[in-house]
């Protein structure tokens, strides 16, 4: 896939700059469940990523990131995937970007389901088979390969934050892995 770059002075924005605009707009995001799949297109496993907070403590997660300005949906989730997975991950992009889930997220809790301290973000949410070998980047200290039923665990869930256990059950009942 030929990615074309975005103007990094048009998408890129200093610490400062993402603190205050963080405080006044909803920021677009792209989120992204890798899984891997057998010969008919069934999720066989689900691909967690290992992460420290920042308060040190150890959580699960999902690829995820901003949209730059002057960037496609696909162009955003290739980046992401290729960063939090590294080069050799050989994502396979939806012919047609569409999200299984919008999620909003809010900086407090009660508004909807899922919560991020920060800002208020809109998220796309998409479910996206990998082929090749994953070797996380970036903070990311590992990738873990569970089954659906294993990911859609309440143990699991409780290891992820912001609501982002309801969103990998939401992807995986979209894919019909919940059986």
């Amino acid at each position: 896939m030929s990615v074309r770059t975005p103007d990094p002075n048009g998408g890129w924005l200093s610490d400062d700059e993402l603190s205050s605009i963080r405080r006044r707009l909803p920021l677009l995001y792209v989120e992204a469940v890798p899984v891997r799949v057998d010969g008919l297109g069934v999720v066989t496993e689900v691909g967690l990523l290992l992460r420290a907070n920042a308060t040190g403590e150890m959580t699960r997660t999902i690829v995820s990131g901003r949209v730059m300005y002057g960037e496609t949906l696909r162009e955003a989730l290739f980046r992401h995937l290729e960063k939090d997975l590294g080069p050799m991950a050989f994502p396979l992009l939806p012919a047609n970007p569409n999200p299984f889930h919008v999620a909003e997220y809010f900086p407090l809790p009660g508004i909807s389901q899922f919560t991020d301290e920060r800002q208020h973000a809109v998220s796309l949410a998409y479910v996206v088979p990998v082929t090749g070998t994953c070797d996380p980047r970036q903070d990311a200290l590992e990738i873990t390969w569970l089954t659906p039923r294993e990911a859609a665990s309440d143990a699991v869930s409780a290891e992820m934050e912001g609501g982002r256990g309801a969103l990998l059950r939401a992807a995986l009942a979209s894919v019909g892995a919940l059986n």
